[in-house]
């Protein structure tokens, strides 16, 4: 008897760096940046709203030097591409309001002796179906939304304005990625552009090229701006806050996520450093070859450094027993704040290019969580 495929769709999203809550994202994450740069163990939890003509920050600051907040806001807004009144937000002229106060000195009692930032659970995932262990789908999905930012900074699409998204569906057999469903591509342009100029730009010169020929058939979907105009975008058409997109942020809706965001956080925070760690983990399991996929949840209580609880998972995938991968993981890797902090180098002013596009799957210099050093150490385990 032959057996039966299972045959399922799943769907993940990306949004660009001109999406407003990315925007928000970026702004908190170069606040951050800039107080690291002169204080590497300032605490920080900075969040950003933004909206049509207004960014205002708030959060808790405690830190030894100074930065000019509404420069940093300004300057941000300004490399993001908002930088004339004709895209509907304006670095020049949008209002900037600050409201900080310094961290509250009962967490500080907690996280002096190095103890987490926080209670709670992060979670960490890497799976072998792409070359940067991360899903297809969302592989895919920021492939889109770079390439179309890409495309608007280098002046190949003139039309194109900082907003945008991307969406893409793949068709999975038995667990394996077999072709592309759906693709969604979403492009802020101007009021000249064209419908049939913009969708027949996309379908060449982004998704044609971002996409594999193997995973494109007769039956894949293509939707390019399905309502038919993206003219107004940004700030001025949607209020953006800090941290509403922490599933584009992490695994594309696969796996489990802790609830916690990461943007404009300092890494005793264990929301971002220990779903730095729980990914760095996760990658050097699978790229060791000890599972072909793998989560890892982490749990924290606020002051106590061990966490309170791990857990690994394979999903049936593991050459060894959860319990035993577990036992690898407490040999090879410290997991208190302080550890992982060390260990990943955090406290450098490497967030804000975290902010767009995504934590995890990505080969620029800073990402720590990102390296395969350990992959050698844990095969030997392995053996």
């Amino acid at each position: 008897m032959t057996q039966r495929l299972e045959r399922y769709l799943f769907t993940s999203e990306s949004v660009t760096e001109g999406h407003p809550d990315k925007v928000s994202d970026q702004i908190s994450d170069a606040v951050l940046d800039s107080i690291l740069d002169k204080d590497p163990t300032g605490r920080v939890a900075c969040e950003t709203l933004v909206t049509t003509g207004l960014a205002f920050v708030a959060g808790e600051v405690t830190t030894s030097c100074y930065v000019d907040i509404p420069k940093i806001v300004r300057n941000t807004i300004r490399e993001i591409g908002y930088d004339s009144p004709i895209h509907g937000f304006d670095y020049n002229t949008c209002s900037v309001i600050t409201s900080i106060q310094g961290q509250s000195p009962d967490i500080a009692l907690g996280v002096d002796v190095g103890g987490a930032g926080d209670q709670g659970m992060m979670f960490g995932y890497a799976t072998d179906e792409t070359p940067d262990y991360m899903p297809l789908t969302i592989s895919l999905a920021h492939k889109l939304t770079r390439g179309l930012a890409e495309l608007r900074k280098n002046k190949v699409l003139p039309y194109l304005r900082p907003d945008g998204k991307s969406q893409v569906t793949v068709e999975y057999h038995d667990g394996k990625p077999v072709r592309v469903d759906t693709v969604i591509v979403s492009a802020h342009h101007d009021r000249a552009a064209k419908l049939k100029k913009i969708t027949g730009d996309l379908k060449h010169l982004l998704i044609k090229k971002v996409i594999p020929a193997k995973y494109l058939d007769k039956k894949t979907k293509i939707f390019i701006n399905p309502t038919g105009r993206f003219e107004v975008g940004g700030p001025q058409a949607d209020t953006g806050v800090t941290g509403r997109k922490i599933i584009a942020d992490t695994y594309g809706g696969v796996g489990s996520h802790g609830g916690g965001a990461f943007s404009g956080k300092d890494p005793t925070k264990v929301d971002r450093s220990a779903s730095y760690m729980a990914r760095y983990i996760a990658k050097n399991l699978v790229a060791a070859g000890i599972a072909s996929k793998c989560e890892l949840q982490i749990a924290y209580a606020i002051g106590i450094a061990e966490p309170v609880s791990i857990m690994v998972n394979t999903f049936g995938t593991g050459k060894i027993s959860n319990e035993e991968a577990k036992k690898l993981i407490l040999r090879h890797f410290d997991l208190t704040p302080a550890g992982i902090i060390r260990d990943l180098k955090l406290r450098r002013p490497i967030y804000k290019q975290t902010a767009a596009y995504g934590h995890f799957g990505r080969d620029e210099e800073g990402f720590s969580w990102e390296e395969l050093d350990k992959a050698p150490v844990l095969k030997k385990g392995l053996r």
